[in-house]
């Protein structure tokens, strides 16, 4: 593969799974953003519709499994909670679609079927060519049991369809299974790629931001309005919204103490609290809704508030968990209808997936932390396609109070998320469904600047090493990224960006044989690195990558002879200082020392041009390297050399950087420079970063040539090697005088 090619191949996104309908196929029922949305998630075969309530997703569902099967063949299964069922039937007849409700695989006998999320143990999950999962933030409740039997079971269908108005983008877990259903990506994948992990959390790299909303916009879409997405909100304004809460004047004593609780204490004191006042409560509302005429809808968290408001308020139907199917289908329809007047039930019975646009009227008797449990239930009402004002009252004992405030601080805290989201991903998303592509514009970048004895290049050394004459470098000393993505640069020229370490290997195989070519015959490359630790997500273990051998390897595979290796000493303390390595820490050696491990030390390793150095490097008694300082350098293991003796990389660091970037010691560098080369030779480093080896070259008379890729290192690198060229002058100076 040439290496364009190959570039491009790092930036595609591959996840164009399905195929291409023209729109005009699509029913016209659809408003023009259903419409391009459902051919956008046909294109992908397997994508997400993350759309608030009210904007259609059971229309684009239905049509999206229907035009499916009709190009692709085979059945297709829709799986919903058990009381939107109905509700996605009568929704499909306005389609023209015939669908049907199965409890068991052998039911089925349509083309497309309909099941709820309780009876998929009832079914083969290979037998379906397409499926589609409605409220799917039901990855993130239901129990780890239920949740992998729902990624395991339908793991290899071809197409699939993940449908939600509340994802929950900061929620890592979610943001994994949502992708592990659909097959996009494994969560370990997802998290080495994009995420990073401090202090006990994740988050997204600085440089992988861009990418990962990038990448997110190429198999789902985020949206509360159509304009989200380039279309008009015209049809989509919501009506006005009424939050009232009622506080009752009951306060809860506990049995022999003297004064009211002041404060809940966890979950046990928000249920005590919750029973004691469910008397007030009941009386509160059922007096407010038996003096209204108009439909009501009333949320209920146990049972006991669900009785006792049945029993008082007129005209009212309750439905609670242990009803049959048949009776909480036909209630929740009734209601719908108009023919139910007070519809009293469970958040988690009829909280998500149901139209009831019919009511303006809704009440929470007592509430949960649940934001999402909270904004589900709000929506069933007040949603697009409503034309009345929507009232909701609360009714709360005084001490819950802190529970609205904590609603209400979530229901804030989420709308900047998914703002924020919406935000960075909408240019793609428009892209990616107007236009049919997910655009990725590199801005790359090329100079070069020279001083004395020294030139510095802007840009890809995969393509400028070429312009090198062969057989032209007397010595090259760098530090190549150490395959870790997202490190340094956002750039697909950035080796250490990348998917995989195959990659990274793939891509540091365009360089190595063009070292070898530039290389004098005889003379030595000397490569630092050192061990890498790896994790539990991104390695599936906690232990070490040998990337040493590695590079011995695959400089070996070029034909450069694997010459030798200096161990550098490093300090553990500082390491565990720095990087918290379970490995060198004092707890761990308390807890389980078979835990610990030696800190990890730096290598140079050295690799010869095959064939005879034509200019010998000449030392011994009066030059660079006499015989004492030869018995020192000939250790295996350099001790001593000061860690923090680097050049500034305070002033290269940008604000996206994950990790500081690590300069060699100069005095590493110059115990390689007196070593293998020669005063006047060409020293030449592909990774120059902020000009350390340029730096000490020139200091020690040699001349230098680099590259680099990131313009912030380049340019501080411009400036060390200046001040190395008026240094050097000034020694001299001082020397003579």
């Amino acid at each position: 593969m040439i290496y364009d090619d190959f570039l491009k191949s790092k930036m595609e996104l591959k996840m164009d799974n399905g195929f291409t309908i023209d729109q005009k196929y699509i029913n016209p029922i659809l408003y023009d953003f259903q419409r391009a949305i459902v051919a956008w998630a046909i294109r992908k075969g397997r994508a997400a519709v993350f759309a608030d309530c009210g904007l259609g997703k059971t229309f684009i569902q239905l049509e999206w499994i229907n035009h499916i099967l009709e190009h692709r063949g085979g059945q297709g299964l829709i799986v919903v909670p058990l009381s939107v069922a109905e509700q996605t039937i009568q929704e499909a007849d306005k389609l023209n679609l015939k669908i049907e409700y199965c409890k068991t695989q052998d039911d089925i006998a349509n083309r497309i079927s309909i099941t709820n999320y309780e009876r998929l143990k009832n079914f083969d999950g290979t037998t379906f060519n397409a499926v589609v999962l409605d409220e799917s933030s039901i990855l993130k409740s239901i129990g780890g049991k239920i949740k992998s039997q729902v990624i395991e079971m339908f793991n290899d269908v071809e197409y699939k369809l993940s449908c939600t108005a509340t994802p929950a983008p900061n929620d890592i877990s979610e943001m994994a299974n949502q992708v592990a259903f659909l097959g996009i990506m494994s969560r370990e994948e997802m998290l080495s790629k994009y995420f990073v992990h401090d202090d006990m959390v994740w988050r997204l790299k600085g440089h992988a931001k861009k990418e990962f909303y990038r990448w997110m916009a190429g198999w789902s879409v985020f949206m509360r309005m159509p304009s989200d997405i380039g279309f008009d909100d015209d049809k989509f304004i919501l009506p006005t919204l009424n939050i009232g809460a009622i506080y009752t004047d009951e306060e809860y004593v506990p049995s022999g103490e003297l004064f009211p609780v002041m404060e809940l204490k966890g979950i046990g004191g928000r249920i005590k609290e919750r029973k004691v006042s469910i008397d007030a409560k009941v009386i509160t509302l059922s007096e407010e809704i038996n003096n209204s005429d108009c439909q009501w809808l009333v949320w209920c968290g146990l049972n006991e508030e669900a009785d006792k408001l049945n029993k008082l308020i007129d005209d009212s139907e309750q439905v609670k968990g242990s009803d049959n199917p048949e009776y909480k289908t036909q209630t929740m329809l009734d209601f719908k209808h108009g023919k139910l007047r007070v519809f009293i039930t469970k958040p988690k019975i009829a909280g998500f997936g149901m139209n009831f646009q019919n009511a303006h009227k809704m009440a929470f008797i007592g509430l949960s932390d649940s934001y999402e449990m909270y904004y589900q239930c709000i929506r069933r009402c007040w949603r697009f396609g409503q034309d009345e004002s929507v009232d909701v009252e609360i009714v709360l004992s005084p001490v819950e109070r802190v529970i609205l405030g904590n609603v209400k601080h979530k229901e804030s805290e989420a709308a900047k998320i998914i703002n924020g989201v919406i935000k960075e991903m909408s240019d793609f998303s428009k892209d990616e469904i107007k236009k049919g592509t997910s655009s990725h514009i590199e801005h790359y970048y090329t100079e070069s600047k020279k001083g004395k004895d020294w030139e510095l290049w802007l840009g890809d050394t995969v393509e400028t090493i070429k312009e090198i004459p062969e057989n032209h470098i007397d010595f090259s000393i760098f530090s190549p990224p150490f395959a870790q993505l997202y490190t340094y640069s956002p750039s697909m020229r950035d080796l250490g960006n990348g998917r995989s370490k195959a990659e990274f290997w793939k891509h540091f195989d365009y360089m190595i044989p063009e070292l070898m070519r530039i290389i004098k015959e005889g003379r030595i490359i000397a490569v630092h690195c050192a061990q890498l630790a790896t994790t539990l997500v991104s390695d599936g273990y906690i232990g070490l990558y040998d990337f040493r051998g590695d590079i011995i390897r695959q400089f070996s595979k070029s034909g450069l002879v694997y010459h030798g290796e200096v161990c550098i000493d490093k300090n553990p303390q500082s390491q565990a200082i720095r990087t918290h390595a379970k490995g060198l820490l004092f707890a761990q050696l308390k807890k389980d020392s078979s835990w610990c491990r030696p800190g990890l030390a730096d290598y140079i390793v050295l690799f010869k041009k095959p064939g005879e150095n034509q200019e010998p490097i000449e030392n011994g008694p009066g030059l660079e390297v006499d015989n004492d300082e030869w018995i020192r350098l000939a250790h295996p293991i350099w001790y001593n050399i000061k860690e923090t003796n680097t050049l500034n990389r305070r002033e290269a660091r940008t604000e996206d950087d994950e990790k500081h970037m690590c300069p060699l010691q100069v005095e590493t560098i110059h115990n390689a420079l007196m070593l293998w080369s020669n005063p006047g030779d060409l020293v030449y480093s592909p990774f120059a970063g902020i000009g350390s080896e340029g730096y000490q070259a020139l200091l020690d008379n040699r001349r230098f040539l680099g590259c680099e890729l990131k313009k912030e290192y380049y340019d501080v690198a411009v400036k060390n090697l200046n001040r190395a060229s008026v240094k050097k002058v000034e020694d001299k100076q001082t020397l003579f005088t």
